[in-house]
């Protein structure tokens, strides 16, 4: 595909200096970057292997996904190498950040419809994409949707995705709990009979309704209760009253999506042909009707890690509590949840200090892995040249 670039982007660490942070997660750091040989400007996403909650198979599997991707509306990876025990990704740099950066600086209620169907459009096309390349996103919502300066779309993050082509045979469905739970579909969470590519147009439901209104459906939850919810309560949507300024196409596609039985839920290449995207415009617009005046990512960036610090220590005193014995009593309950193993809940890190996920613990930029989890030392050493990518 024309897409794909020849440049060999060189895999020395000495080639690369990097300047600001513009994104951070559990196991990883996100540096605007020049690449030195090229006088280019990159994103270069650090992951410490020491720190890493995953085992290295997963960890292989994301950096594999982005350098054989091959689509303008997907973030794929340059090249990847080891430095020392972390893992070095160079990615595409785009400028403007994530769109849940961009709302949270400057449009905290959401964006207009004309903004939101750009958006989208350029998202389906990705699914599209992935989807008939065998891929399941798993991790669809506003802080993996990233724009450059000029209004180009890509959808990012593989750390949770997954291949339906294994071994060259079709697999119908996964059966591993894994996403963020605001946009996790039902089929997910209950793992009753696993799932396939209509669980990414569930949490693609969910994003839209986020970039509609500057949050996503039952974000100031815990994640245990928002598990609850979206196995019990009717799926999300927009209000009649609230949402007068979205059109009828809008609500109607949105609803689509956010069907519990997966199987009544359009395919992304339907969806695609849905008319509310008569409604999408050109990246130009984009660039215009959102970008203008925006500050630097990496000042942005500061910003709003500083206001997440400042509202993680106001929390932290009144926090729910999420226990081994609260996560039985959900299991034991009659939504569904008793055939997750406890191991497969995706408990974050600091659950383990015994403190519970709140909805900005969703919101990191480059959060793709849950619980850390220590590695073993020979397995490391001997593992790590499994990461060194040299790109196409």
């Amino acid at each position: 595909m024309e897409y794909l670039s020849n440049k060999k982007f060189p895999i020395n660490s000495k080639d690369y200096k990097l300047y600001e942070e513009v994104g951070e997660g559990v196991s990883a750091t996100v540096y605007r970057a020049l690449c030195i040989p090229f006088n280019e400007i990159v994103a270069v996403k650090v992951m410490d292997l020491e720190r890493c909650n995953d085992n290295l198979d997963g960890i292989r599997h994301e950096v594999q996904t982005m350098s054989l991707i091959d689509h303008p509306n997907v973030l794929r990876a340059h090249c990847s190498f080891s430095v020392g025990s972390c893992l070095w990704i160079v990615m595409p740099y785009m400028a403007s950040g994530s769109c849940l950066h961009i709302m949270k600086s400057s449009y905290p209620e959401g964006f207009e419809q004309a903004v939101i169907a750009t958006l989208l459009r350029e998202v389906l096309k990705a699914l599209v994409y992935l989807h008939s390349n065998g891929h399941i996103h798993r991790d669809v919502k506003a802080g993996n949707i990233l724009v450059d300066s000029k209004g180009a779309i890509k959808l990012a993050d593989f750390g949770v995705s997954a291949c339906m082509f294994d071994a060259g045979d079709r697999q119908r469905s996964r059966n591993t709990f894994v996403g963020t739970p605001c946009w996790m579909a039902p089929e997910v969470m209950q793992q009753l009979n696993g799932y396939d590519f209509k669980a990414d147009i569930w949490s693609f439901g969910i994003t839209a309704l986020e970039l509609a209104h500057g949050h996503a459906p039952f974000s100031k939850y815990p994640p245990m209760k928002v598990l609850l919810m979206t196995l019990q309560n009717a799926p999300p949507g927009l209000d009649y009253e609230r949402d007068r300024r979205f059109s009828k196409s809008f609500k109607e596609m949105v609803g689509a999506c956010l069907v519990k039985d997966p199987k009544k839920r359009p395919t992304s290449e339907k969806l695609l042909k849905h008319r509310f995207f008569k409604h999408a415009c050109s990246k130009e617009f984009l660039a215009w009707a959102i970008l203008n005046g925006l500050a630097p990512l990496g000042d942005r960036f500061r910003m709003l890690k500083a206001d997440f610090l400042v509202q993680k220590r106001g929390m932290d005193g009144n926090k729910e509590q999420l226990s081994q014995v609260t996560i039985s009593k959900i299991r034991d309950s009659r939504v569904g949840l008793l055939p997750i193993p406890l191991g497969k809940l995706p408990i974050h890190k600091d659950l383990v200090n015994g403190r519970a996920l709140d909805e900005n613990d969703d919101f990191h930029e480059d959060e793709v892995f849950g619980a850390i989890m220590p590695i073993n030392e020979d397995r490391k050493e001997s593992s790590r040249s499994q990461f060194v990518n040299e790109g196409p």
